[in-house]
């Protein structure tokens, strides 16, 4: 049996990032509840200062989630992390659209930067950094 998996970021902005790549990937953010926050702070498991409003929402502030609204693809976490990104990704996203250049330009208007094209033999992509700088590719 396959094992389930989650692909998780550090970010310097967690909410932020999320809110990119649940455009990028047609994702939902995932709901809160804020309920359950509050009675973490009262119970004092929890403080004030490990929550935020985001969007007009009390939330984790550190950290935060999107997931396929098909239930098909991966959980995306994203994590507040101290260090900013440091050289280049060991490990990226392959996005695979019908339409490689229209793809490119809608992630560009999403705050995406286009990086370089490449090419190996027939297959060509497009590299690109998310928001904080992790690269990814469009083909």
């Amino acid at each position: 049996m396959a094992m389930t998996f989650q692909v998780t970021f550090d970010a310097a902005d967690p909410h932020a990032l999320c809110e990119f790549w649940a455009a990028a990937l047609h994702y939902e953010i995932e709901p809160t509840d804020e309920e359950f926050i509050r009675s973490m702070v009262e119970q004092g498991h929890a403080t004030e200062a490990e929550t935020a409003m985001v969007n007009g929402e009390l939330r984790w502030r550190d950290a935060t989630a999107c997931s396929d609204p098909d239930g098909k693809g991966p959980r995306v976490y994203f994590q507040r992390v101290p260090e900013a990104k440091a050289g280049k990704n060991r490990v990226h996203l392959d996005l695979r659209s019908g339409g490689r250049a229209t793809e490119v330009k809608r992630l560009a208007a999403l705050g995406a930067s286009q990086l370089y094209d490449g090419q190996q033999g027939p297959l060509t992509w497009t590299t690109m950094a998310d928001p904080e700088g992790n690269e990814f590719c469009v083909s």
